[in-house]
């Protein structure tokens, strides 16, 4: 079953320095309709005025993978960590037992990143922070692995969670079958361009929650750039 969840439909927030759309309901008065996949609970499309950001803060038994879609982000964390990562790029980190950082648009334009939050399989744990570069040449024309709690999944950053992170980007008229089985879950988001999912055109921003599907078969109706949960 697909379920489409239109840019238009979903919730989100303007605070003068960041503007958001939210993919999952954050709040008990959102869109009850737009509920968790499995483990994944937040998928949050932030844009982040340049210069600004969001102070130090804390996390904890949280899995947050950010991917970067223009600009360049910041961030510092009370791991002494410090890293600043490009569009293309990927940030993992694994909260555990807690966290404090910072992220912050070093850039001169404005700052689009996902931020994809998903449950752990297991509270607690050493908290840990790791950023890669994800060339968009190496995942034409196929889904890529970014990050994966599973083993096998060689090149991948790793977290802490029953769940992959992929990504792929497809000139217009080109196809990619994604196969999930009947009893996986997997969330869908159109970054750039538009695309057919089964047939069903998903638009630019635009999610589509897949279930009880043995295999996505996608068609780029336009040159797009995806990015997809498989939250099994």
């Amino acid at each position: 079953m697909l379920t489409h969840r239109r840019w238009a439909s979903l919730d989100g927030a303007n605070i003068g320095w960041l503007r958001a759309k939210h993919h999952f309901a954050v709040s008990p008065d959102g869109n009850l309709a737009h509920a968790p996949l499995g483990p994944l609970i937040v998928w949050n499309d932030d844009e982040i005025a340049a210069g600004s950001g969001f102070p130090m803060h804390g996390h904890r038994d949280m899995e947050i993978i950010t991917y970067v879609r223009q600009g360049v982000l910041g961030h510092r964390d009370t791991l002494g960590s410090e890293g600043t990562i490009h569009a293309g790029d990927v940030q993992v980190m694994s909260a555990g037992t807690g966290i404090r950082h910072a992220e912050i648009n070093k850039g001169d334009v404005p700052l689009k990143v996902y931020q994809i939050w998903l449950l752990p399989r297991e509270r607690g744990g050493e908290p840990r922070w790791d950023t890669k570069p994800f060339p968009k040449g190496d995942r034409s024309g196929r889904f890529v692995v970014l990050a994966s709690g599973f083993a096998g999944d060689d090149g991948a950053l790793p977290i802490r969670a029953d769940a992959r992170v992929l990504g792929a980007t497809l000139k217009a008229g080109e196809q990619v079958r994604q196969a999930l089985g009947p009893s996986r879950r997997a969330y869908l988001v159109v970054a750039s361009g538009a695309i057919e999912v089964n047939g069903e055109r998903i638009g630019p921003l635009d999610g589509v929650a897949i279930t009880n599907v043995a295999e996505a078969d996608i068609s780029a109706v336009e040159d797009s750039e995806l990015v997809m949960v498989d939250a099994g």
